[in-house]
């Protein structure tokens, strides 16, 4: 499951202990008055959490794709691809960006977050909204969000530019892509359209997409990896089998970094022996 979502001046929400049947029959625990807005569930298939880390950074590429995702259309200023709990699908401006800029946009909405999953055994994607229903595209180039099955319609193909790294194209399966267009109504400030039948690469179908950080393949990498090297002395002592100096703990855990520590546990439990039975 994905965790709850955390937007930029929201706290962190406290753990809360368990009622016990007294508590829920008398009302005696409160509930917590603090704004929390709920990421969409990800599917059994969508992956691990890959921490604690609530940041959001950019996709470098498309096999970063999974997780909650922001679609980060080229607009003027930059909105974010959305849709309502009716699965009604537009752009919504961007309210955490830092100058503009659209590396550095995160969701203040939980409209604007997708589920990002790659379809088993096939090279497209699928995208789920807020409230479960999946993006879809029809033969005239609307979008919306109201199909809990996953059909041609609700499946994408995620394309790199080729010359501007980071950033990305939407393809249907018809060959058309996600684009955005100046709005038809008569009035200033009008948000873009979004449409899916436009049929070149063009700056209006190139977006740039931002992501959990703990989902990024790199960064979960590098998570397993500190995790793998932080070891308690303890654990190293009940490893060797005896009480350890504290020279023999500093190298244990540097082999952890370094990749030759069950080389140098298998030493230690082999010296073991000869001083036992030496």
């Amino acid at each position: 499951m994905v965790k709850p979502l955390l937007f930029k001046g929201d706290k962190k929400q406290q753990k809360k202990r368990k009622r016990t049947a007294e508590e829920a029959n008398d009302g005696a625990v409160n509930e917590d008055g603090e704004r929390q807005v709920k990421a969409p569930k990800a599917d059994e298939d969508e992956g691990e959490e890959g921490g604690s880390d609530d940041s959001w950074v950019s996709v470098d590429a498309v096999t970063d794709l999974a997780g909650p995702v922001m679609f980060v259309l080229p607009s003027d200023p930059p909105t974010a691809l959305a849709c309502d709990a009716i699965g009604k699908v537009f752009a919504l401006p961007i309210e955490n960006i830092a100058d503009g800029n659209p590396s550095s946009a995160e969701p203040h909405d939980v409209r604007q977050v997708w589920v990002a999953n790659k379809i088993v055994g096939t090279e497209h994607y699928r995208f789920k909204g807020h409230h479960g229903k999946h993006l879809s595209c029809d033969k005239y180039g609307v979008f919306s969000a109201t199909s809990e099955a996953v059909t041609p319609q609700e499946s994408f193909i995620v394309i790199a530019t080729a010359d501007t790294p980071g950033t990305f194209q939407i393809q249907t399966l018809r060959d058309t892509f996600l684009t955005v267009r100046e709005s038809k109504l008569a009035k200033a400030n009008a948000l873009p359209d979004v449409r899916g039948d436009a049929t070149d690469i063009t700056f209006d179908s190139t977006l740039r997409i931002r992501m959990q950080a703990r989902f990024k393949p790199r960064i979960k990498a590098q998570k397993v990896e500190k995790a793998w090297e932080k070891i308690s002395r303890r654990d190293l002592e009940d490893a060797v089998g005896r009480k350890l100096e504290e020279d023999e703990v500093k190298s244990l855990r540097r082999a952890r970094k370094e990749g030759n520590y069950h080389e140098l546990l298998l030493d230690m439990k082999v010296k073991n022996k000869h001083d036992k039975y030496g």
